[in-house]
């Protein structure tokens, strides 16, 4: 059996009860190094054998899998944030079917979660965005050209951009040309949820700035919207004027 199990956001703590229990019980761990909190390998017994697969290839990656599962051991398959996101988990699940091995899925905590909390924001606000478009720049790995970044500006929804720091100055003149005014709130926020956590609060017209000014080059978030200003409508969910299934409105 096989275990494809999100590690969460960074902290240790931030991994789920089963992807933490999963752990404990694998045989074999295959985890991202290159993103993994490696603490998190504690949670593994003993003699549990344990591969880095930032050094491998993906047929490097299911030979180990299936010399595992001949050998009748349970391997979890460790990775960053939530597996679904930006996780090369598909073309994994393919090979493995093809060989006929069973495999699930635990769910984790992905980094667009832990940057809203490492700035205490919500991304879906009445009256500014109730939307969430997550997406990255264009670079070495193509995107379709109807999800560019200037494609979608246009809808002036909340945006949370992976994989794009590097990119930073692409990325703040494509977000502008797609229409986000330059000066629309925008922050950075670097290894969210980790110890060294670090959030830095800009606009869409000064993120190169800020990327070059702190030396940032990976492990970041950009986040991009109205939602990080000071202005929203209040919530009718707890609205007293507002009659929901649960309560009468006040009048």
């Amino acid at each position: 059996m096989v275990h494809f199990v999100g590690a969460g956001s960074g902290a240790v703590d931030l991994i789920t009860v089963r992807g933490a229990r999963l752990l404990g019980e694998a045989d074999v761990i295959i985890y991202a190094g290159s993103l993994v909190n490696p603490e998190l390998l504690k949670y593994a017994k003993a003699d549990c054998a344990i591969h880095d697969s930032a050094k491998l290839t993906l047929e490097q990656v299911i030979a180990i899998i299936r010399e595992a599962e001949a050998a009748g051991k349970t391997t979890v398959r460790l990775h960053t944030g939530d597996s679904s996101i930006y996780g090369a988990v598909r073309e994994q699940f393919d090979e493995l079917e093809k060989l006929g091995i069973e495999y699930d899925v635990c769910p984790g905590v992905s980094a667009f979660c832990g940057a809203a909390a490492a700035l205490r924001a919500e991304y879906t606000l009445p009256d500014v965005s109730q939307s969430v478009i997550i997406t990255r720049a264009a670079g070495r790995t193509p995107v379709p050209e109807r999800e560019s970044l200037r494609s979608f500006a246009q809808h002036q929804a909340t945006m949370v951009l992976f994989l794009t720091t590097s990119l930073a100055d692409d990325a703040q003149r494509e977000l502008i040309a797609g229409g986000y005014a330059p000066e629309t709130p925008a922050a950075i926020v670097y290894k969210a949820t980790w110890p060294d956590q670090r959030i830095y609060r800009c606009t869409v017209g000064t993120l190169g700035d800020t990327v070059r000014d702190n030396g940032l080059t990976k492990t970041s978030l950009i986040v991009v919207g109205g939602f990080l200003g000071d202005n929203y409508d209040r919530s009718k969910l707890y609205d007293p004027g507002f009659t929901t299934e649960f309560r009468q409105a006040e009048r």
